[in-house]
């Protein structure tokens, strides 16, 4: 089950923050159900890595290229975790972030996700 791990606010725009931890099947049928309760959401990007079999992905839904996603993966692989999963709803504040600032909100928002691992 995907639980809210936390918020941060970030010149106006909301980052809503996701850990799971499980199978890549039962991520995606979580993921969907997630995409459901934020229908208002201006982004909702992820990153994964699952073992068996392995597989890792990330997706940027929206924001420029690898500045979501793949940020939140490097996290991930930075703290060497596997089968776990992690999602970042962004509803946009009004105020662009640029490039650097959407890399480091997205950073952020994961290392909070997996904060204690």
């Amino acid at each position: 089950m995907i639980n809210l791990q936390g918020e941060i606010e970030i010149k106006k725009s909301r980052f809503c923050f996701y850990r799971f931890d499980g199978s890549l099947n039962d991520f995606l049928s979580e993921l969907e159900e997630l995409k459901k309760q934020h229908k208002k959401a201006t982004h909702i990007c992820y990153a994964y890595s699952f073992s068996q079999p392995f597989e890792e992905k990330c997706f940027d839904d929206g924001e420029p290229k690898g500045t979501a996603g793949q940020p939140i993966l490097s996290v991930i692989k930075k703290k060497k975790l596997q089968n776990v999963a992690v999602v970042v709803v962004r509803y946009f504040g009004g105020i662009k972030l640029g490039a650097g600032g959407l890399v480091r909100a997205y950073t952020k928002s994961a290392s909070e996700a997996l904060k204690g691992d």
